[in-house]
């Protein structure tokens, strides 16, 4: 989930989701002493997935989604479950081995704990991620958002990004399901405040 730049025009370039990296003592506190209900004007963004349980101290198996894995190592507090329904752990310890990302949360001790996570999405705080340069954005913030041809036609609502051989798919959901690579050329327009993007594509591609 690299960045890069948009030019000086605005947005006329594709973002990959940026790189998430540590966190403001002052957002640490914050997050820390929130506990894991809804917080007003903040949402959990999904940073990857617990894959399994390791060892006999209730360590869990981590399949990372962020760029790279062991980024996700650097959020103290972690949420752990499915949209909806959250539950926060704070980061005890955490490591990269030829196994991949081993974590240990508080409050997981023992192995069946850890099985009992397992599959459960890791996720931080909208507001933990770290701030982005005018014309960036995160995937998550582009999520939802609704899609249009450039003569105004709508497309349909974005619905997650996927990472292909290629290159990035926008997936996006309307009468039809449209796969638009996440290249310079294809992303014409971003307007987060309105939640609309402007893809060089047309409905009945």
């Amino acid at each position: 989930m690299s960045r890069s730049s948009s030019p000086s025009t605005g947005a006329r370039q594709p973002l990959p989701e940026a790189t998430p990296g540590p966190l403001p003592e002052a957002a640490q506190v914050a997050s820390a002493a929130d506990g894991a209900g809804n917080r007003e004007g903040d949402r959990v963004v999904v940073l990857g997935r617990v894959a399994g349980a390791f060892g006999v101290a209730g360590w869990v198996k981590v399949r990372s989604y962020t760029d790279p894995p062991d980024n996700i190592l650097k959020y103290p507090v972690w949420q752990l479950g499915r949209p909806g329904s959250w539950t926060e752990l704070t980061l005890e310890g955490g490591r990269v081995t030829a196994k991949g990302i081993l974590a240990k949360l508080a409050g997981i001790d023992s192995p069946e704990q850890a099985r009992e996570r397992t599959g459960a999405e890791v996720g931080v705080w909208r507001s933990q991620l770290p701030p982005l340069a005018p014309g960036e954005y995160y995937w998550s913030d582009l999520e939802g958002a609704e899609a249009y041809s450039p003569g105004g036609e709508r497309l349909g609502r974005i619905d997650h990004f996927r990472n292909a051989p290629g290159g990035t798919i926008v997936v996006v959901h309307g009468e039809r399901e449209h796969w638009i690579p996440f290249v310079k050329e294809r992303v014409l327009e971003v307007d987060l405040d309105a939640g609309r993007v402007v893809f060089d594509w047309e409905a009945d591609w």
